[in-house]
């Protein structure tokens, strides 16, 4: 009877396990008290070792010399371990399909979070009594601890990597500054891919409403933009992101944020951005992903997301000031701010580029990487911080 997921055991000398993982990798544990000369052999059943490893402990001892797990990762791989001594532990005598050495270093777990570009705020140049709307912040993705993702979803399980496998490392770029009557233009994805993994997308943040003519819903996204003029919000990427917010004639909606719907604009003033979510990923709170803030003609433009989302443009440029929209701040992935046309102090907010984090085992940190990611550690932990696009050796 082949072994598997739901049945695994600690394994007995002198006897040969044929090892199923269709459903799934799992861990074979190698006796704690061999004795020299025992031996062990294990099969690959179903040819899935390939895409599910399987793992194997030393259980206190050593494989090979070391204490580390080691592993079987080729499709139809098989090897005969005999134990040697305390120095040497368990050595592989011979074995199939395996290349060069049957037994490789085990798999581990990375904990990641992911966030997309912002989208930039609408704009409207066109009537100064017009606004447009904050853009939504860029989609996100969180794997660490038990922090919740954006939209409201759950924490996601972390990925699996293997050694010597490239991991390619996308970086959304914010959306550009819009400086005619028009939605803002939605930012773009951010994503972790490679062989063996489910690639893990978080989607640009929707643009902000524009003016009149053009389109005055949000744009979707990770998290909508907001809506101008009567019209609402772009919707929220699920799991991701939230709605922008809805506005009245002659105000600007909030784009949503990751844990935030995005602000209702009131009669003349724009809506603030929504909230973005704090995470420890790097080993202190930072707070990400915030809606930009939709801009009004009357006193008071809508605030961006605790900073981080652009601010709204304001004021009439006749009876009141005129102030500019702000751009979301880079590599958080929060949403620009909308332009208002007063004063032709028109341009909206840009989108935050987006970031990709990951955190690992320092013992299982590479240190092979390109795109010249920031390198820190927190406790026994690597954190490798991409603010561009890269790639990762496991």
């Amino acid at each position: 009877m082949a072994i598997s997921s739901d049945n695994r055991i600690t394994a007995s000398a002198g006897r040969g396990y044929p090892c199923n993982t269709t459903s799934g990798a799992f861990t074979v544990t190698l006796p704690a008290t061999p004795s020299v000369g025992d031996t062990i052999i294990l099969l690959d059943y179903a040819g899935t070792f390939d895409t599910n490893a399987l793992t194997i402990s030393p259980n206190g001892n050593k494989i090979e010399g070391g204490t580390d797990n080691l592993a079987l990762t080729g499709e139809r791989e098989g090897t005969s371990l005999v134990y040697i001594d305390s120095t040497q532990g368990w050595l592989a005598s011979s074995g199939i399909n395996e290349g060069t050495d049957a037994l490789e270093p085990a798999p581990y777990s990375v904990d990641f979070l992911v966030i997309a570009g912002g989208g930039s705020g609408g704009c409207s140049i066109s009537n100064n009594f017009a606004s447009a709307a904050g853009a939504g912040a860029g989609g996100y993705r969180n794997s660490f601890s038990t922090e919740t993702s954006g939209g409201g979803g759950s924490s996601e399980a972390s990925l699996t990597f293997n050694v010597g496998r490239v991991y390619t490392i996308t970086v959304g770029a914010g959306g550009a500054s819009k400086t005619t009557d028009d939605r803002g233009n939605a930012g773009s994805d951010s994503s972790i891919s490679g062989t063996g993994i489910t690639t893990i997308t978080s989607s640009g943040g929707g643009g902000g409403g524009g003016n009149t003519a053009n389109p005055r819903t949000g744009g979707n996204g990770g998290s909508g933009g907001g809506g101008t003029d009567n019209n609402i919000g772009g919707n929220g990427t699920a799991n991701q992101g939230f709605n922008g917010g809805t506005a009245p004639s002659n105000g600007g909606g909030g784009g949503g944020g990751a844990s935030a719907v995005g602000g209702a604009a009131g009669a003349d003033n724009g809506g603030n951005g929504g909230s973005g979510l704090a995470s420890s990923i790097t080993g202190s709170s930072v707070t990400r992903a915030g809606g930009g803030g939709g801009s009004g003609s009357g006193p008071s433009a809508g605030a961006g997301s605790k900073g981080i989302g652009g601010t709204g443009g304001g004021g009439d440029g006749a009876q009141l000031p005129s102030t500019s929209a702000t751009a979301g701040t880079v590599n958080t992935g929060s949403g620009g701010g909308g332009g208002n046309a007063a004063d032709a102090i028109s341009a909206s907010g840009a989108g935050g580029s987006g970031v990709v984090i990951l955190r690992m085992p320092t013992a299982r940190y590479s240190g092979t990487t390109t795109g010249s990611p920031t390198v820190t550690t927190s406790g026994s932990d690597t954190i490798v911080v991409f603010n561009s696009s890269g790639s990762i050796t496991g």
